[in-house]
């Protein structure tokens, strides 16, 4: 992706937070200069990778698979500090979250606006898709669903997944896009993610301008 497609894609995202009435907090707003000042009062925020998070799975269309996130909190899975992660994601009408589970993450994935389906899966022992039968937590509730179902979420409700369900997600046709909250364990999207399919979960950046704000991918390249 091209920086210049990744700082508009930051813009919108801005725009539809504020239209949504959810506010980030102020260091998502900082400039390359602002990171530039700071010191070791930040390790946090770098070490746990929180921050911006735009990525189109490697696959070159954005628009078709991709996910905008934006990590608020999280713990350290070697510092053992915190035991928890949140993030708000935004889903593009479109566009797909491909299959994938966790090998640790445990998460309740939240539709704040809009109508979010998911499809689920549980893994087999060699990470393929089982045709079992799913159990689930959907707000409380214990469901079990044929595997390969797909779940819509309304505005308000939640999805527990452990972390050997398979699961894709889209926004319904007719939603636009959808505003997505995740609670969960600690998350390290380095060393985590197990996709069906082979995926690039970072994508590669073309600069061709000045970054809008830093992804959290960015840290290593920009802050000492």
């Amino acid at each position: 992706m091209k920086r210049s497609f990744i700082n508009k894609k930051m813009r919108e995202a801005v725009e539809f937070f504020k239209e949504q009435n959810f506010h980030l907090p102020k260091f998502a707003y900082w400039t390359l200069q602002d990171w530039k000042n700071k010191g070791v009062e930040i390790m946090e925020i770098i070490e746990n990778q929180l921050g911006w998070d735009i990525t189109d799975f490697g696959s070159g269309d954005f628009s078709k698979k991709g996910l905008l996130l934006f990590t608020i909190r999280n713990g350290n899975l070697d510092k053992g500090e915190k035991n928890y992660c949140e993030k708000i994601m935004i889903v593009e009408e479109g566009q797909i979250t491909p299959m994938h589970h966790h090998y640790s993450k445990c998460e309740d994935i939240i539709s704040r606006s809009g109508n979010l389906l998911i499809q689920i899966y549980n893994a087999t022992k060699d990470d393929k898709l089982a045709e079992t039968q799913v159990n689930v937590s959907i707000d409380g509730v214990k469901r079990t669903f044929e595997a390969g179902s797909i779940i819509e979420l309304e505005p308000g409700d939640s999805i527990s997944l452990t972390s050997d369900l398979y699961h894709k997600f889209w926004a319904k046709e007719g939603s636009g896009k959808v505003l997505i909250g995740e609670v969960s364990s600690v998350n390290d999207d380095r060393v985590d993610n197990k996709f069906l399919e082979k995926i690039g979960r970072f994508s590669e950046i073309e600069e061709d301008e000045e970054p809008l704000y830093l992804l959290y991918n960015d840290y290593k390249n920009y802050i000492r």
